[in-house]
């Protein structure tokens, strides 16, 4: 059975644009392109299931299709 910390680590875009770290403790820190640290916020995962708190106010979910591969935003994140 999968845990949250099976997905802790690095996802990123296939042209890795979009760069997602996944840290311990629940939070994540998301870069896209030059603009290091885009996005931070917290996350909690049930299941397949991520679902995403920023700072900055917004909240954003998504799936994982399989051990590396998450959907999430309309986009596909890999696991680097």
């Amino acid at each position: 059975m999968k845990t949250e910390t099976s997905y802790i680590g690095m996802w990123q875009t296939a042209d890795g644009h979009i760069r997602q770290q996944l840290l311990p403790g629940g939070r994540y820190d998301e870069a896209r392109g030059n603009r290091e640290s885009a996005y931070t916020g917290r996350y909690e995962i049930t299941g397949d299931y991520i679902y995403y708190w920023d700072d900055s106010g917004f909240e954003a979910d998504g799936n994982f299709t399989d051990e590396n591969t998450l959907q999430h935003g309309g986009y596909t994140f890999y696991r680097k």
